[in-house]
């Protein structure tokens, strides 16, 4: 895992901070070798710009959807040249996200129907409560 290049200033809890995340999400990037662990200085560990800069890569690749694994990969591909292999994993990326605002989209329109339906009055139980029983 590359270090921090140049001056490192931060400790987890200001990394942390700045990334947008908790010190136990930093942690848990560590354990996932996603991020690395830089050795103590004065029994402090100290985190560079490299360091925020890979943190604040990882959030936003999982804002994206992308997966912890696939993170990793692309991760890997930064120092490289691999733009076709990136362009697949987002190719991928893509696909799930269409289909998963498919989905998201059949379920508003169910939801506007039985809403309607509920909106109508009548008798017997609420159509949207009914069509949540097991």
């Amino acid at each position: 895992m590359v270090q921090s290049q140049g001056p490192a200033s931060l400790t987890i809890g200001r990394l942390a901070a700045e990334g947008g995340v908790g010190v136990e999400t930093v942690r848990f990037y560590q354990r996932r070798s996603l991020l690395g662990t830089p050795t103590r200085d004065a029994g402090i560990r100290r985190y560079g710009a490299e360091d925020l800069r890979r943190l604040r890569f990882i959030r936003k690749a999982q804002a994206a959807g992308f997966t912890l694994e696939e993170i990793r990969e692309l991760l890997d591909l930064d120092s490289g040249e691999d733009r076709s292999r990136a362009r697949e994993l987002a190719a991928r990326r893509i696909e799930a996200l269409d289909a998963r605002i498919a989905d998201l989209q059949r379920a508003r329109e169910s939801l506007k129907r039985l809403a309607a339906e509920c909106g109508k009055g009548g008798q017997g139980p609420c159509p949207i409560l009914a069509s949540f029983e097991l």
